[in-house]
């Protein structure tokens, strides 16, 4: 097997989803980065659950890693979804028809595995300079790591690269992530004497269906570059009450929503505010509660950039949008060109389907070791 097989075998093997450490990942790169003479710096964490979780980033030889503005920085996540108790061989990696399987092989420790094989194969006398590499943890619970990578200010690239399965197209452009929870309150009563309390159920679903009306709305405006080209409103899950007898006192629901580039990632919130006054004022007892757990804009880089136009002429394939979304959006607040790209196909992933062709590994680590030599223009 060649030399990225080989990582990415060794990396399916290391159990990495969220709630665990990814201090087993980030030693496992640092050992292949320090052979090619890297230089690494680590920012530790805690997370809510009081687990250890680090963030890694890299330089070359030569180059000085806390120079915080650098022209080209790729970034790698470290963390996967769990996987399902059935699934045997999430950990045991398999190739079968040229594609390697495993949990995370595509999303995104098939990216990773790339990353590492080119730094390896690279001459580092003849790398750019300015060039980072950066492993984040958290991704896949709400882009923590990434996060608080930002808000340290440790790393702010010209132009980067962040490894998402997206079958060798550069994804120029992306939705956002916003994700809220919503409370409605009401007064618990025996339901034969509803007049004695307040429904909060009825509350919510007064609110859920003003959303309704909102998601309505959003999709008369468009994004060509999206399908579906609009601002996408989910209401994920619901619960309230306590007992089919009692007039519920609390519902609670979550809201998810994914806004194309361009519009504020607030729009949606500012509606549901909006439609909550309005129900407050017919019902004075109306009660509320909006707890924001994710908000992240969309992105888009122009697609006359340099970042952009190498891609496409190195894969030969035409740039494109995810509608998932990624740690480009928090990078396309510090950098001037961001774009997601890697190898896979984000449709097996977060499933015992999850693979990576092997030919596109390799077309991976070239295209990578061509970016790493090639200076902005």
């Amino acid at each position: 097997m060649n030399t990225v097989v080989n990582h990415l075998f060794d990396l399916v093997r290391i159990p990495s989803i969220s709630r665990l450490s990814n201090r087993p990942i980030v030693e496992y790169a640092v050992q292949v980065l320090h052979d090619a003479q890297w230089h690494t710096q680590q920012m530790a964490y805690q997370d809510a659950a009081g687990v250890e979780k680090l963030n890694l980033i890299a330089s070359p030889p030569g180059q000085p890693i806390t120079e915080v503005a650098v022209d080209l920085a790729f970034l790698c996540h470290t963390d996967t979804v769990p996987y399902a108790a059935d699934w045997a061989k999430a950990l045991d990696p398999f190739v079968a028809d040229g594609l390697l399987y495993g949990c995370g092989a595509c999303d995104v420790k098939g990216f990773l595995a790339c990353l590492l094989t080119a730094i390896s194969e690279s001459d580092p006398a003849k790398l750019i300079n300015g060039l980072r590499l950066v492993l984040t943890a958290d991704e896949e619970v709400g882009c923590i790591g990434a996060s608080h990578l930002m808000a340290a200010g440790l790393i702010r690239p010209k132009r980067a690269v962040i490894g998402e399965p997206t079958s060798l197209r550069t994804a120029r452009a992306g939705k956002g992530y916003c994700l809220a929870e919503i409370t409605i309150f009401g007064q618990e009563a025996h339901s034969a004497h509803p007049q004695e309390g307040t429904s909060a159920i009825y509350g919510a679903a007064h609110l859920v269906a003003a959303i309704q009306e909102l998601a309505a709305q959003l999709a008369r405006e468009q994004h060509p570059f999206f399908a579906p080209g609009f601002t996408t409103v989910n209401v994920g899950t619901i619960q309230g009450g306590t007992a089919k007898n009692v007039v519920p006192g609390q519902c609670t629901f979550q809201l998810e929503w994914r806004p194309i580039p361009g519009q504020s990632a607030d729009a949606v919130l500012e509606t549901i505010n909006e439609a909550a006054e309005g129900l407050l004022k017919i019902d004075p007892r109306f009660r509320y509660e909006v707890k924001v757990l994710r908000k992240q804009a969309g992105f888009e880089t122009n697609e006359t950039s340099q970042l952009v136009r190498d891609l496409e002429a190195l894969t030969e394939r035409p740039a494109t949008s995810i509608p998932f979304g990624s740690e480009a959006s928090l990078l396309a607040a510090v950098a001037e060109e961001v774009v997601v790209f890697g190898p896979g196909d984000m449709r097996t992933a977060h499933s015992n389907r999850e693979c990576v062709p092997i030919t596109e590994l390799e077309e991976t680590v070239r295209y990578l070791s061509v970016l790493m030599h090639r200076r902005a223009q």
